[in-house]
């Protein structure tokens, strides 16, 4: 079950300003990218559910982070139905990310006070989310939905939406800067956080590296 009540986990991944998002098939590698980030800094970890017998591997994961990684607050991500939400906080998920807004999710979530965070692509979309509870909101795909000036144009009326934007983040200080200046609560950063090559070779310290780069990035540019 999960380590972490909803304000925790909300806390963390307000605080940290970034998420990083990340599967990988060997359980192995995904503990090394796992430590690696936490290493850096970061206090929640998303591990998307995209592989076969991934539930398999989040499970090894979630034992391993309560040992070697005690203030890390590990989630899942792409659950597009309520059936898997229910699977993996069984195994331990303490946050459920989906790419799409599912209200049964929402419940399942609710019923167990995990923090459920949709993806959503419209002011509408949003605005349902939070109706069902939903108090951090995922817009995906963040780039085409029309990347930081949607966050800015968004808060405008609706000033108290939490939005973490996933999709076209990068660990640099011209795209970090435009999203915090915006507005977002937080990012989810994937493939360019783990750069191929780095993963490849075990490179493990490059990748704490770029976390810590861009943590102090968040930190300059967030609007308090």
């Amino acid at each position: 079950m999960p380590r972490f009540n909803k304000l925790q986990v909300l806390s963390a991944m307000i605080a940290t300003g970034m998420v990083p998002v990340f599967y990988h098939k060997d359980a192995e590698v995904a503990k090394q990218i796992v430590k690696a980030c936490y290493e850096g800094g970061v206090r929640a970890f998303e591990f998307t559910n995209r592989g076969d017998f991934a539930q398999e591997v989040f499970g090894a994961l979630s034992k391993y982070v309560s040992a070697a990684c005690p203030e890390l607050i590990l989630g899942i991500g792409s659950i597009v139905d309520a059936p898997t939400a229910a699977l993996y906080i069984q195994l331990g998920a303490n946050f459920v990310v989906g790419p799409s807004f599912n209200p049964e999710i929402a419940r399942v979530c609710n019923r167990r006070l995990i923090p459920y965070t949709p993806g959503c692509g419209s002011v509408s979309e949003i605005g349902f989310a939070q109706e069902a509870g939903c108090d951090l909101c995922k817009i995906f795909p963040a780039g085409s939905v029309g990347g930081p000036s949607f966050v800015s144009n968004l808060k405008a009326p609706m000033p108290w939406s939490l939005i973490m934007a996933t999709g076209a983040v990068e660990p640099t200080e011209e795209n970090l800067s435009a999203w915090f200046r915006a507005g977002v609560t937080c990012v989810g950063m994937g493939s360019k956080l783990f750069p191929k090559e780095a993963v490849a070779s075990g490179n493990w310290q490059a990748i704490t590296s770029l976390c810590e780069e861009a943590l102090n990035l968040i930190k300059k540019y967030r609007k308090v």
